[in-house]
């Protein structure tokens, strides 16, 4: 399987769904570039009309709990909203579907030709999806292989297209508690709230996972979880059409009557309109709920409200057709020199600080690269530093090398990751090393020179020193550390 493979389109970012930042198409694009709000002339709506859209049927949504919104499909048709999804399929640089055509394939057949064609198509009832191809990604960390289907370019742009609709609706809906695939929500939002629970009080967690969360869930009370906010027909047979495309696997077309496949763009946010119905059922006097798409920890006050919290959580995603996943779920007491749990890549162990130069020892929950993320970092380094490599120069092995490094830490940096950040590096000046004394067929001393004697700054090797965030409850994580000359803990 190529690189390429595990990439699919990317997610919308941004305060309304959808970059900003992304290029917009030359010239008239639709109605609404014509008025008001597309020339940012009224206050608070923005200039781009893919944005005033998802602004409007945001406000609309969140103004009336109740509505069901009934003329969308229109707005997919879109050609602004269609060159909108292209941009965010093609940033993603993803790989090609079934029908092999890739993204220099679309663009050599010409970009607008071909969202004409897909808008025609659309609007004439004619649009019909391509099964996905289906490729076995590993998972971090383990020898377990995740599938993960793959829709054609052309499957992609529509679901984006769909997305771009449908994302503010039911974004209108969705409660603090999830946290996953959401606009301007991120892992380390779900992080934090665990670090401010736990400063509270909250100190019995139930960890868990939902069993094969994308592919297990129902179609039909997927479309009844939409079916409470849209009641556009077109829009609900679209979706439909895309649930029952079915994935190519060896040869074989297989079209599940569950799941929605993970890979595509429109399964996140399908994940997240069927689990809001966990959410909403939730009751608060259960524990605190974390959710991250799949993954959940609830923080409760005792063992026995966390012995309740985990049989509620059972029986609410036994009510949606889902269950947790075994192996992975258990009640964790969090005390000073106990044990931790693993959640979103973070092991998270209560520790005690020891009160240096007088200060006074604090009790606080800690967190660092797992060390299931620890194995995932050495696999991938020891992958850019194989053997089959040594025909590269190592100016292009260290770039892939610190490529990835700067992508891992800067997700892990925040947290008190310091001490394993050091360790990984340390892997990766020895796997340097290695790579050169077989480059060269000479001793490992010899690669170890090189890299630490000969060159001055060991082969403009990335470092990792000074770029962690210590958490700290009530404390906005994005903040700049320190930005008002506080002193530190």
């Amino acid at each position: 399987m190529s690189r390429a493979d595990s990439i699919t389109a990317g997610d919308g970012k941004g305060r309304c769904f959808v970059g900003a930042q992304c290029l917009c198409r030359r010239g008239p694009v639709s109605a609404v570039s014509a008025s008001p709000a597309a020339k940012g002339s009224v206050r608070g709506v923005p200039a781009d009309p893919v944005r005033a859209l998802q602004h409007a049927l945001y406000r609309a949504a969140k103004a009336d709990p109740g509505r069901r919104f009934h003329a969308l499909y229109d707005k997919v048709c879109r050609s602004d909203v269609l060159w909108r999804a292209w941009v965010a399929v093609r940033a993603n640089n993803g790989a090609p579907g079934i029908d092999r055509i890739t993204l220099a394939g679309v663009e050599e057949y010409g970009v607008t030709r071909l969202l004409g064609e897909l808008a025609g198509e659309l609007r004439e009832g004619r649009y019909r999806p391509l099964p996905a191809r289906r490729v076995l990604i590993p998972k971090p960390g383990t020898t377990e292989q995740r599938p993960l289907s793959i829709p054609s370019v052309r499957d992609r742009i529509v679901q984006a297209a769909l997305k771009i609709v449908l994302e503010p609706v039911f974004e209108a809906d969705f409660l603090p508690v999830s946290f996953g695939f959401r606009p301007r929500r991120s892992a380390h939002d779900a992080l934090q709230v665990l670090i401010d629970e736990c400063w509270r009080g909250r100190r019995w967690v139930v960890e868990t996972d939902i069993a094969n969360c994308f592919s297990a869930i129902p179609h039909d009370k997927l479309m009844q979880a939409v079916e409470e906010r849209v009641c556009d027909q077109p829009v609900l047979k679209l979706l439909r059409v895309m649930l029952r495309a079915g994935v190519m696997d060896d040869g074989q077309l297989r079209r599940p009557v569950t799941g929605t496949p993970q890979g595509g763009v429109i399964s996140p946010v399908m994940c997240n309109v069927y689990l809001h119905r966990l959410d909403r059922a939730w009751d608060d006097g259960d524990g605190v709920l974390v959710r991250y798409a799949g993954d959940a920890a609830v923080m409760c006050w005792s063992r026995s409200q966390a012995e309740r919290a985990l049989e509620r959580l059972t029986a609410l995603l036994a009510g949606l057709g889902l269950e947790p996943k075994a192996a992975k779920t258990r009640i964790v007491h969090l005390e000073a020199g106990g044990e931790g749990l693993d959640f979103l890549g973070f092991h998270h162990r209560l520790v005690r600080s020891r009160g240096l130069n007088g200060k006074k020892p604090v009790t606080f929950l800690a967190r660092w690269p797992a060390d299931k993320a620890m194995r995932h970092a050495r696999d991938q380094i020891r992958e850019l530093t194989r053997r089959s490599r040594l025909l590269l120069p190592v100016k292009w092995i260290v770039e892939d090398v610190n490529r990835f490094l700067r992508g891992w830490a800067a997700y892990f940096r925040f947290g008190n990751s310091a001490a394993r950040f050091e360790k990984i590096r340390s892997y990766a000046r020895m796997r340097l090393a290695l790579f050169i004394s077989k480059r060269h067929r000479r001793s490992r001393e010899f690669g170890w020179s090189v890299v630490t004697c000969q060159s001055p700054n060991q082969l403009g090797l990335v470092t990792l020193s000074g770029i962690v965030v210590d958490p700290r409850p009530f404390r906005d994580w994005r903040a700049r550390p320190n930005a008002g000359g506080e002193r530190r803990r």
